[in-house]
């Protein structure tokens, strides 16, 4: 298995890291992605795993890595946004994750995750952390802990490995209803972030967004159906 290629070429001091890798509704990568551009960050490095399949993504007109790391200088907020597919590697985008935050001395890391809910509509957003005082944080900005749920991933690997490593990983999680790309929970993820930061980002256009996705997805489904009962009702006829 080869190492992860790539390099940061900025190297700010005690940042907090906010770590984005795709996985259900790909909450985290629209979330990362959306707070990049919202607070205009600048790239400062780059990483990929040369045995995974290669994939860019391209976004006003310029490439988006694989794997990049953005920093705003404001709220001294280092980013790593992954647009590729890990399955399979988790564990080694979580060594990733603790090779950039022993390099940056980073304050700590914040994991965002969408997690899978059968129970109503509404986004819920949650937070996990062993750290006391994070914790009453969390709990003072109306922020429930994740009583009851599975973990997996990225974010699973982060916080079996972190205490070890002396990383202090808090994550974030948000409801999501399908695998389909949920722009309601990352916004959900976003108001979390806002919260917990202070970072006064306006996430109203992602909820937007995701409204008019599900309408789009609604009228699709519809389309779907009816075609469905037309063919079942021509099927029928030439059976009679």
């Amino acid at each position: 298995m080869k190492e992860v290629q790539g390099k940061l070429w900025k190297k700010p001091k005690s940042p907090t890291i906010v770590a984005g890798f795709p996985g259900f509704g790909l909450v985290s990568t629209i979330a990362t992605g959306f707070i990049i551009d919202h607070l205009k960050c600048e790239q400062i490095g780059k990483f990929w795993f040369e045995d995974l399949v290669p994939t860019l993504a391209v976004h006003n007109c310029s490439l988006v890595d694989p794997i990049s790391v953005h920093y705003n200088k404001e709220y001294n907020l280092v980013i790593v946004h992954s647009i590729a597919p890990i399955q399979g590697n988790e564990w080694r985008a979580a060594d990733l994750i603790i090779k950039i935050a022993k390099e940056l001395k980073a304050k700590e890391v914040l994991t965002t995750e969408g997690v899978g809910s059968t129970e109503s509509q509404d986004t819920k957003g949650f937070f996990y952390t062993s750290n006391p005082a994070h914790r009453k944080r969390f709990e003072k900005i109306g922020v429930d802990c994740l009583g009851e749920g599975i973990i997996v991933g990225v974010t699973c690997a982060l916080l079996l490995k972190a205490p070890s490593e002396k990383i202090d990983v808090c994550s974030l999680f948000a409801e999501t209803h399908s695998n389909l790309p949920d722009a309601k929970a990352a916004a959900k993820i976003i108001e979390l972030l806002d919260k917990y930061l202070g970072l006064e980002i306006d996430y109203a256009p992602l909820l937007k967004q995701a409204q008019e996705f599900e309408q789009k997805l609604k009228g699709i489904l519809e389309q779907a159906q009816k075609a469905k009962a037309a063919k079942f009702k021509k099927d029928i006829s030439y059976v009679g």
